[in-house]
Formats: C-alpha cells, sequence, structure tokens
C-alpha cells in the first residue's frame, strides 16, 4: 500500500473511532458494538506498529498508556482550583440567593445553573491550541499533581479539540468510576484474591495514583466537564453556554444540567432529584448551582478559597433501619479488636448493608447497641455503615446486652487494654494469633508497602491456615511448586509470585516501615522515618530522644516505634529478613525546592489573633505549603506564628529558642508578599 494510502486509512479510522467514542460517550447512542470497536481500534494499532512515523499523541492508540513514571510532578495551577461552600438545608440555599441578590444592582435578574454533583476526584485538563498538554488534580486548590499520562487514558477527555479551538483552554472536572465498573472490578479482584475496593470514589483517587498509566486504562474511569480554568479565546457570557460549547469541542457536561430564573425552581429541581438520583450508574451526593451570567460572576467576586456565585446543595445522609443480629469481633493487624454489627440486610444510598462498625467497647455502651436491636444506620460521608442509634422503643425485652470479649476470639489469648487508650487488644505475639498474621501480611504486601503482586487476601487466609507461612519471613522461604498446589493457583501465577516476593527484597526502606504494622504509623510517617533515618539499621538503632526529635513525629508515635524495634521477637524477625536478603533501598523524598512548598516537613504552632487571616485560614495555608499544625511548644516545633494577645507557648517557644514570626515575616516565607 503506497504511503499517502496509509495515512490516509489511519486519519479514517481514528475520525472513525472518535466519532463512535462521542456517540457512545456524550451522545448515548452507540452505533456498533464492543467487537466491533476492538477491531477498529485492532487495525489502526498495526498500521501504527508498522509505520511507527504516523503515531501522534492524540492517536486513539495512546489511551493505553505509556511506560510507568518515577513519581508525579507539582503542576501550579495557573488559576485556583477553588472550593464551593456547602449546604443541606433548602432555607440557606435561600439565604444564599438572597446574599447574590444584594451583590448585584437592585432587582436585576439571576439565573442559575443546576448540575449534579458528581463523587469523583476533581481534575484540570489544559489544551494549547486544541491539543492535550496538561492534566492535573486539584490537590490544595493552588497546586496538584501531573496525572497527565492517566487522564490520557480517559476516553472522555479529547485529546485534541473539535472545531474551532481556543487558543488556551483549562477545563476543569470531575474524574469518577460508575457503579458498573466498580462491580466488575471488584469481580476480577474476587478471583484474583484480592480485597476488592470499597466505593467508586476512593477507587478513582487511587487510579489516578497509579504510576503505570497502562493500569489506569484498565479501569475505564469517566469524565465530566463543569467549568474553565485559564482560557483565551473564549467569548461566551453565559456559563450555560459555555457547557454547551464544550460539549461541541467534544467534552461530556451533565446530561441532567437545567437553567432556572427563579431559586424556587432550583430547590423543586433538587427535591425532585433526592430519591432519583439512586436510578443513576454513578454516585452523587448533590447539585451544584451557579449563577450564570459570567459578569455577575465577576462582580460577585469570591473568598479566599470559595466563590460567592456559587453553593453545593448536598443530600443528607440516607438513613434506614434494620436489626443487630450479632456483634462480632475484627482482630486488626496491631492486635486491635473492633466490634462490628452484623445486620439485617437492607438497602442504602444504592447498595446493600449488612454490616456497620461500632468502633470499640465504650461506643456499644455509650450507644447501648445490644444483639436484636432495631437501628438507625447510615451511610458516613455516604461511604462507611455506621450505627447512628438504636430505637430503644421497639424493644420487645428479647434483646441481648453485649458483653466484650476478654479472650481474643481468634487465638484465646487474654485481651489487654492501655489506660490512655479506648481499645482493648489482643496480647498474643502477631505469629501466634492467625487473625493477626494474616492482616499483617495483608499489610507487608499492600501496594502502599512492599507492593507484591499477587499476593491477595484469599491466598494470604489460605498460606495462614494451610500453616506454610507462620511469620513474615516464611513468605521468601516459599516456592513456586508449593503455592502451585494452592487453590486457584497454578504454576505461572505461582512464578509470577516467587518473582514479585523476590523483588519486594529491594524495595525502599518507607515501604518497609509501612509494611511491618507499627502502631501508629502509616505512609506518611514512614516516609517522614525513612528520610531521616536512611538505613533500616539506623532507624532500628534509634533512641527515644532522636525520634521525638524528628519533625512530624510525636511523643506518642515516637515511643510506639521505639518499642517496636526494641521489642526482641521484632528484632529477630527484622534479622531473619535481612538473613533472607531484604535489604532495603534509601529513601529519596521529593526536595521541598522542587515541590515548591516551602513549609514541607516544617510543624508550626498558631497563638494569638491574627490580624490578616483568621487561624483556619492560616492552617490551610501552612497545610497547603507542606507545612503541620500542633497544638503545642516542643524542641522539634519548627515555628512558632504569633498574633496579637499571644499565650504562654510564646513564652514556651522563647525559652526553648523557637522561632517566632508575626504574620507578615510569616507570608514572606509562605511567598504571600
Amino acid at each position: 500500500m503506497a504511503k499517502d494510502d496509509v495515512k490516509r486509512e489511519v486519519e479514517t479510522l481514528r475520525a472513525e473511532i472518535d466519532r463512535h467514542n462521542r456517540l457512545y460517550y456524550l451522545e448515548a447512542a452507540p452505533e456498533i458494538g464492543d467487537r466491533e470497536y476492538d477491531r477498529l481500534m485492532e487495525r489502526l494499532t498495526e498500521i501504527e506498529a508498522e509505520h511507527p512515523e504516523l503515531v501522534s499523541e492524540d492517536s486513539p492508540t495512546q489511551r493505553v498508556g505509556g511506560e510507568p513514571l518515577a513519581q508525579f510532578a507539582t503542576v501550579v495551577h495557573a488559576a485556583p482550583m477553588l472550593s464551593i461552600d456547602n449546604t443541606y438545608n433548602h432555607d440557606e440555599v435561600r439565604e444564599w440567593d438572597a446574599r447574590v441578590r444584594r451583590g448585584l444592582n437592585p432587582g436585576e435578574p439571576v439565573r442559575y445553573v443546576v448540575e449534579l454533583k458528581v463523587d469523583g476526584v476533581a481534575v484540570s485538563v489544559r489544551y494549547e491550541r486544541g491539543r492535550f498538554v496538561l492534566g492535573a488534580t486539584r490537590g490544595d486548590g493552588e497546586r496538584g499533581d501531573d496525572v497527565s499520562a492517566n487522564l490520557r487514558t480517559v476516553r472522555e477527555i479529547p485529546l485534541t479539540l473539535k472545531g474551532e479551538a481556543p487558543e488556551v483552554l483549562e477545563v476543569r472536572g470531575e474524574v469518577f468510576m460508575t457503579n458498573a465498573e466498580l462491580a466488575r472490578l471488584n469481580d476480577l479482584r474476587r478471583e484474583a484474591g484480592e480485597k476488592p475496593f470499597e466505593n467508586p470514589r476512593n477507587s478513582t483517587a487511587g487510579s489516578l495514583k497509579l504510576l503505570d498509566p497502562r493500569l489506569c486504562a484498565q479501569r475505564r474511569l469517566r469524565f465530566v466537564g463543569h467549568g474553565l480554568g485559564e482560557h483565551r479565546g473564549v467569548h461566551e457570557s453565559s456559563f450555560y453556554d459555555i457547557l454547551m460549547r464544550l460539549k461541541d469541542m467534544g467534552f461530556p457536561v451533565s446530561p441532567h444540567v437545567e437553567r432556572y430564573d427563579s431559586i424556587d425552581d432550583v430547590i423543586e429541581h433538587a427535591r425532585a432529584w433526592e430519591t432519583r438520583r439512586n436510578t443513576l450508574d454513578f454516585q452523587t451526593d448533590g447539585l451544584v448551582v451557579k449563577v450564570d451570567d459570567l459578569g455577575q460572576r465577576n462582580r460577585l467576586g469570591a473568598r479566599s478559597k470559595s466563590p460567592r456565585w456559587a453553593i453545593a446543595f448536598k443530600y443528607e445522609a440516607e438513613q434506614a433501619i434494620t436489626k443487630v443480629l450479632k456483634i462480632t469481633v475484627q482482630v486488626g493487624k496491631t492486635g486491635k479488636l473492633t466490634p462490628v454489627a452484623e445486620l439485617e440486610p437492607v438497602r442504602l444510598a444504592g447498595t446493600t448493608v449488612k454490616r456497620a462498625t461500632l468502633h470499640n467497647a465504650d461506643e456499644i455502651r455509650r450507644k447501648d447497641v445490644r444483639e436484636g436491636d432495631a437501628v438507625v444506620v447510615q451511610k458516613a460521608g455516604e461511604i462507611i455503615p455506621q450505627v447512628v442509634r438504636v430505637e430503644k422503643e421497639a424493644r420487645t425485652g428479647d434483646e441481648v446486652e453485649y458483653v466484650f470479649p476478654d479472650r481474643c476470639p481468634s487465638c484465646e489469648a487474654p485481651v489487654v487494654r492501655d489506660p490512655d487508650e479506648v481499645d482493648y487488644r489482643c496480647s498474643n505475639k502477631p505469629s501466634a494469633c492467625s487473625q493477626q498474621l494474616e492482616r499483617r501480611l495483608r499489610q507487608y504486601a499492600h501496594r502502599d508497602s512492599l507492593d507484591i503482586e499477587g499476593l491477595g487476601d484469599k491466598l494470604v487466609d489460605q498460606l495462614v491456615k494451610s500453616n506454610l507461612v507462620r511469620s513474615i519471613p516464611d513468605l521468601y522461604r516459599i516456592d513456586a511448586a508449593t503455592l502451585a498446589d494452592l487453590d486457584r493457583m497454578g504454576e505461572k501465577s505461582a512464578e509470577n509470585l516467587t518473582t514479585a516476593i523476590e523483588q519486594s527484597k529491594l524495595k525502599t526502606l518507607d515501604r518497609l516501615i509501612n509494611g511491618l504494622a507499627i502502631r501508629h504509623v502509616g505512609v506518611r510517617t514512614s516516609e517522614v522515618l525513612a528520610a531521616r533515618f536512611r538505613t533500616l539499621d539506623e532507624l532500628r538503632n534509634a533512641t527515644l530522644a532522636e525520634l521525638e526529635a524528628v519533625p512530624e513525629v510525636g511523643s506518642v508515635v515516637a515511643a510506639s516505634v521505639h518499642e517496636f524495634f526494641q521489642d526482641p521477637d521484632h528484632r529477630r524477625l527484622l534479622d531473619e529478613l535481612t538473613a533472607l536478603g531484604v535489604d532495603p533501598q534509601p529513601y529519596t523524598p521529593v526536595a521541598a525546592a522542587s515541590t515548591g512548598l516551602p513549609f514541607l516537613g516544617k510543624t508550626f504552632v498558631l497563638t494569638g489573633t491574627l490580624p490578616k487571616r483568621t487561624r483556619p485560614e492560616a492552617e490551610l495555608l501552612i497545610k497547603s505549603l507542606g507545612g503541620k499544625v500542633t497544638g503545642s511548644v516542643s524542641k522539634s516545633t519548627g515555628f512558632v506564628l504569633a498574633g496579637a494577645d499571644p499565650g504562654s507557648k510564646l513564652e514556651k517557644a522563647r525559652a526553648l529558642g523557637v522561632t517566632i514570626l508575626d504574620e507578615d515575616e510569616f507570608e514572606r516565607l509562605a511567598g504571600e508578599i
């Protein structure tokens, strides 16, 4: 085939694939099935493989994802990504409408655009001369992560804009996962013996954090546009018209967007969607109401973090009444005992709920939850089921008070309770308590820890129940032949798993720390410790004073870390891991200069009244620039920010030699002035 003919076929295939994407995602009117679509993609991929000079960044084939990234770069948003104030009350929506009208000329008409509030992850996608050049997460509103490689895999985000494109266009929107896609992924994860994802939003956030875009491409994320950032060449004065133009350029926008002339119509719209939202295939917890006229928006302006011309109306968490069939106790990776209410199944916020956490023994007593009780349950943040209250008037006298166990339900060892804590714990060693061991192995293999692909929950349970693994070091002693004999394991899977286990020996120190399941230590603290103590030996031999002096590590965490590494059983475990070849590599944190975060790793204490900003605003700024805010001054405090009428914290800071800042000095350091 002549080169010109090849080029024409490539252009035709790309146009045809783009057309079918538009029909499927934007217009919900597909003309062909998945198999026909796949044939078009296969033909285009075949031609591009034979003629690599014809491959371009905006080709549909480039959505499959490229090579894994080392880390995400930090992006400074050209225009801040503001948050929107929330309300759960119709009267407060009316009050907001009144404030809007007071901010405009008397009698001036106002139109409102109402969109569904998609429960996903906020992103910004940037185009220059019609081509996709950058995609970033919202982050703190000023800075986010460059997730361009992952956003390129989202088919609804156009790589090239249709029609006449603006010189610069940043589209703000939401990346989300449908309920059907979550179900599909969870089926695959269960088959692989892995823990299912809990909800669409968390799985979306996790997908965008994947360093391998090829994995993100497998998640079938979706996108909906709902606003603009920086733009040059957009002249519409109506936000509704802008949404329609975005649609013409190839972006999906809310299919249920409406425009109203009165706030009463907006509220009626909200009432209509309160139950209708559960019929959708994606999660939504409310509506966003925005002033339509952009000139009016400019006059209304914005506060430091939110615009005055928009408000989010959120629905109250859906509640339901069901029955507590029994109360069980789970044993966690650190031995913590967590009570769980086993419920009569009930539909709640679009899902069937069978269990709800009761947190701890004190919570059971406070709410007086008994087996057999009728209880009101809701999803906290529409995610985690929890018991709100007991319907005590419905009691029949057959309910049974729950007595918290004095022995571990897994190993029968006595349970203990620290007088300063609310939790009970198993007193046994993890190696002698199967539930502790299972959960420690899961933590060790987790993608935030040693990332041992293929070592899912079901396989961990098999290994423990069959006594093939009695401790973490046993993972490095097991061979492929033994693994291949287990349920749902073949030779290939066993070989892949032993390879992943072997590769885990050289992961970075922060991952090993996180995998050891030290009380009070998570991903961030693991990174902080690994940055301060460059080797495992240094960390093992650190004194309590050295640990307490580490920024972001308080006295409680320091004591927990010190106790862990001084415990003879843990020292033997680490010796075994070292003898088996586990050699964690140094962790290299992102430097403060490269992130543009001047307060990275610095701890602040605030005292007194600040003249320019409220304390919450100052705390938010510190955190957005990488810092941490604590309530008490210690020798590890980086700065004390002092306003008018400071308290005793100022004197303590002077006594300890801690740097004291007034608000002007603070803002200079922050780059605000």
